[in-house]
């Protein structure tokens, strides 16, 4: 959840939208409990066996195959006891119980999730770690060991739907991923929020510890986001902190001394502060008396001495030196007065600000449970990934191996660019060819003709059997579901000349690096083609019939009218069209004729 209130919608205004390749060859931290609660949403009418497990499985190979990315994955730690408390808390608030007052959080002690939570968790970790993903796990909250991967330099964004990243330290997030769009992912960068919205971190945690956060539910009453994000504008990222603190102790000459540094307008040395009132003429509204614009004319009003003044119009301000020092003390002195009032309503709070809140945020202590972390990516476990999920998901060997088939070819590229010996897919497939370029959502892919060495091998890749639980398990719900399971689109499997061909999509500049002379031959190929359709183009004649079903140009078209006329028919409707010049032409003849005929007829 992270900031309480509409904390995205303060940010959606400086997010961006990327395209497939903005993750390519970058490392992604992952909060893996933001998956778990969000499969929840995905499969609420489906009915999908373990759904956390398939929801994990193809997103991964997703990342992999689709986006090229690195992901490391990050399992939530023991909560603190804080934020043990704010869970009994919303636990309470969702079941609509009211409770006046909560037991307050003991040291030591914690509230871990619920079972069915944690044995989701671990049955997702097992599988990322047979799928050679690093997973590690965190000392507390999973978003804030991601935002410290991130800020040290580890991983280049993370993907979390918890605000509160930020708050960590986290420089790059990755809040929405939609596969199946042009520009899938939704991100912010910090630097854009500090020039955007003129906040930084510690501001960032004072507008939280106002509203309130995973660990303080409620904040301080009465304070909203709004007027949260005025507050803490009024202070440097510096002093925003310590004003808090020294404001929650309640010290009446800080109130008063924060308000005074926080003025707006500061009189000149030649401005006096005692002021008089200027007196208006009550007829224009300029300076001066009536008394006196009816003797003399009022040189605001720009008129002659014998007109006098001109009337004022409704809602007239005057903006004379006068009125403009009269409205900035006014302004200054409702903000000095609303100042007061929030400063106010925060000392009345107790134990205001919590110091643990605000330590835990700056990362004072490390985020790891395991203390360093070693991120390393091995190849996946086929054969015990094959067995896991069948056990769990029921699913064949064959559609197993076929699903993973993307994420292997990728990371077999990937090796083949980094000058591995190893030249089979699998053991069983090599490179072919290039098929062709295909174009899905603004993205071009290279698609890939893999050739199958052996003619019989145990773990071959075929398309499964149709069975009534394979189809149940298969169907994804019709309710926007589909973006979040993103299961993969099926392969295409052919056979060519007695030997079996798989088809794969691919990343181009990967295949490039990978097999730069079947590249530079089928772009060779390439434009031969175009060459050679282009001069088949140029060769066909002007006056050459089209085929059937292609549709003609206008001329062309009443050129090859329907009805043709014979030579005598021409003669005879040419001299009647003669006849018809002094007025009297028969038009009754011509409504027979075809719409083409009467075309030529009145219009030679």
């Amino acid at each position: 959840m992270g900031v309480v209130g509409n904390f995205w919608e303060l940010l959606k205004p400086y997010g961006r939208a990327e395209g497939f390749d903005f993750l390519r060859n970058k490392r992604v931290a992952v909060d893996l409990s933001y998956w778990i609660v969000q499969q929840e949403t995905a499969v609420l009418k489906a009915h999908i066996r373990n759904p956390h497990i398939r929801l994990t499985f193809f997103r991964t190979i997703n990342l992999f195959s689709k986006f090229g990315a690195f992901p490391v994955f990050v399992a939530d730690g023991t909560a603190s006891p804080l934020k043990s408390q704010a869970r009994i808390a919303r636990f309470f608030r969702a079941s609509g119980i009211k409770l006046s007052s909560l037991p307050a959080a003991e040291e030591g002690i914690s509230i871990e999730r619920n079972k069915a939570f944690q044995k989701c968790e671990q049955e997702c970790v097992e599988l990322l770690e047979l799928l050679g993903v690093p997973v590690l796990k965190a000392k507390g909250e999973a978003e804030a060991l991601c935002a410290q991967l991130n800020q040290e330099g580890q991983v280049d964004a993370c993907i979390t739907a918890d605000s509160d990243a930020f708050l960590f330290g986290a420089k790059c997030v990755i809040k929405n991923i939609q596969p199946n769009s042009k520009e899938p992912l939704e991100f912010y960068h910090m630097s854009d929020i500090e020039s955007g919205l003129g906040l930084r971190r510690n501001h960032l945690i004072a507008i939280s510890l106002l509203v309130g956060n995973d660990h303080n539910l409620i904040g301080v009453p009465g304070i909203g986001l709004e007027t949260a994000l005025r507050f803490v504008k009024s202070f440097s990222e510096d002093e925003i902190l310590s004003r808090l603190q020294e404001i929650g102790r309640g010290d009446v000459q800080v109130l008063q001394r924060d308000v005074n540094l926080d003025c707006n307008y500061i009189p000149g040395s030649d401005e006096s502060p005692w002021k008089t009132k200027v007196q208006h003429c009550s007829f224009c509204g300029h300076p001066g008396s009536k008394k006196a614009h009816h003797k003399f004319a009022c040189q605001d009003c720009s008129s002659t001495a014998n007109e006098g003044c001109i009337q004022k119009p409704s809602g007239f301000k005057c903006n004379c030196s006068s009125c403009d020092l009269d409205n900035k003390e006014k302004e200054q002195k409702r903000n000095e007065n609303w100042q007061i009032k929030v400063c106010r309503m925060i000392a009345s709070e107790q134990n205001f600000p919590n110091n643990e809140i605000t330590e835990m945020y700056l990362n004072k202590h490390q985020q790891s449970a395991d203390g360093d972390y070693h991120l390393t990516w091995s190849s996946p476990k086929t054969d015990m990934l094959v067995d896991y999920l069948a056990y769990y998901q029921h699913w064949e060997p064959s559609y197993t191996r076929q699903r993973m088939l993307p994420m292997l070819s990728t990371i077999f590229l990937r090796d083949v660019a980094s000058n591995s010996k190893d030249q089979l897919l699998c053991g069983q497939y090599e490179f072919d060819s290039i098929q062709r370029v295909k174009t899905r959502f603004g993205h071009q892919l290279y698609v890939i003709n893999w050739k199958k060495t052996t003619r019989e091998m145990s773990n071959e890749i075929c398309i499964p059997s149709e069975n009534p639980d394979m189809e149940q398990e298969l169907r994804i719900a019709d309710d926007g579901s589909k973006d979040l399971l993103d299961e993969p689109e099926v392969l295409q499997i052919h056979i060519k000349d007695g030997c079996s061909f798989l088809s794969t999509e691919e990343d181009m500049e990967l295949v490039q690096s990978a097999f730069p002379e079947k590249v530079s031959q089928f772009l060779r190929d390439k434009e031969l083609k175009e060459t050679k359709s282009s001069r088949k183009r140029s060769v066909k004649p002007e006056n050459s019939e089209s085929p059937r079903g292609v549709q003609l140009s206008i001329t062309n078209f009443y050129r090859s009218s329907k009805v043709q006329a014979t030579p005598g028919e021409n003669e005879s409707r040419s001299s009647k069209i003669s006849a018809d010049t002094s007025g009297e032409r028969d038009k009754e003849p011509i409504r027979n004729y075809s719409k083409s005929a009467r075309r030529k007829l009145l219009f030679g």
